[in-house]
């Protein structure tokens, strides 16, 4: 997940650099204990290297402490071949049993973290990827860690095609002492976005998310985020979210936590039958962009110049046509499945070629 700007990117280095003289644990009232995932989804990274996984099943957040050291982040490029392969042997698993759920970089030290399932007997995990391209698991045994339950996710519908708890977690970030959670809900209007205080305190319930859906014509508020990002916007803290089919849409972020729904502003529609995979926001030659990774759309690199200005979409916008933001297609890495930024020159890519193998790679920001 993909949650840091380039001016956050920063600052969390230079938090990190202060680590040594206040442990993650204490500072942040982290505790010991075994953490047993029923599934490893959505991951963010928080302060001190403190990872957020967001556990779909369970419906349940955890904040864990990896202690990744500070590094230098510059340094680091990925190239790894046969992941599967690599993965199954780590957990003594068949390669066909390994699913990657998300990829995220902790920013202070350039290193790539992977939610992992590698069949029945390891239904959750986490894996660190070195700079030197080695793979280990993170230990959940004995781990410093906090925990939250989101109390009115959606029901556990186990074996029908489409359950929606597998949505009760779709994305996370970390921003201002706060963890930004998206996904459904139990409600009659699902979609959702959490506030939770960190470290964990009351649950947050939840704000219903309304949207205009220019490619169906309407207003919805059933669909999930599926990617997002924090960003600035005129000196307001804003969400840019995108959701199947392919609104992209600013929520301010003041107005999340208010028990209201909050009425999104549709700044893009990026054509339908397409599914955003990943975005973050990164800086190039002076201005800063929106990285966005589509199921079938490939890589759009997306301008944040006015959006300030932009008012909305609120016409339909038919035939899989494209509005609002402008954005230019890239002839980047194909068949991506996740994405992160790896540092300021750099993105590191999950991609699944042909024959069904992945592989872990970084690519020069366009």
């Amino acid at each position: 997940m993909r949650f840091f700007s380039s001016v956050q990117f920063a600052m969390a280095a230079c938090l990190l650099a202060c680590a040594p003289l206040c442990q993650a644990d204490d500072f942040w009232g982290l505790k010991p204990g075994n953490v047993e995932l029923k599934s490893a989804g959505p991951l963010a990274f928080g302060p001190d290297g403190i990872i957020f996984v967001g556990d779909t099943k369970a419906a349940t957040v955890y904040a864990i402490a990896t202690g990744d050291a500070k590094d230098n982040p510059s340094t680091n490029a990925v190239s790894v071949s046969d992941v599967q392969a690599k993965l199954a042997d780590l957990f003594g698993a068949d390669a066909e049993q390994v699913r990657i759920r998300d990829l995220a970089v902790n920013p202070a030290s350039g290193n790539v973290f992977l939610s992992v399932s590698a069949g029945d007997a390891t239904p959750g995990a986490l894996v660190r990827l070195d700079g030197e391209g080695k793979f280990s698991a993170l230990s959940l045994k004995d781990v410093e860690h906090l925990s939250v339950e989101l109390s009115n996710a959606p029901e556990n519908r186990e074996g029908e095609r489409r359950n929606p708890r597998n949505d009760s977690i779709t994305d996370l970030a970390y921003m201002q002492g706060k963890l930004i959670v998206s996904g459904l809900a139990a409600s009659e209007s699902p979609s959702m976005v959490r506030e939770l205080a960190f470290p964990f305190a009351d649950e947050d319930k939840g704000t219903t998310i309304e949207i205009y859906h220019a490619a169906h014509g309407r207003f919805e508020d059933f669909a999930p985020i599926r990617t997002f990002v924090p960003f600035t916007v005129d000196g307001e803290p804003t969400l840019l979210a995108g959701f199947t089919c392919t609104p992209l849409v600013k929520l301010p972020l003041d107005e999340l936590g208010s028990g209201k729904t909050v009425r999104g502003t549709t700044v893009a529609e990026l054509g339908n039958h397409n599914q955003p995979l990943d975005m973050f926001v990164y800086k190039k030659d002076g201005k800063e962009y929106l990285l966005l990774a589509n199921s079938a759309r490939g890589l759009m690199k997306i301008s944040t110049e006015r959006l300030e200005e932009n008012a909305g979409l609120t016409d339909p916008v038919r035939g899989g046509g494209t509005a609002g933001q402008p954005f230019e297609k890239i002839d980047g890495p194909e068949g991506i499945e996740q994405m992160d930024r790896l540092n300021d020159q750099y993105a590191v890519v999950l991609t699944k070629a042909s024959d069904g193998s992945l592989e872990l790679r970084s690519f020069e920001l366009p």
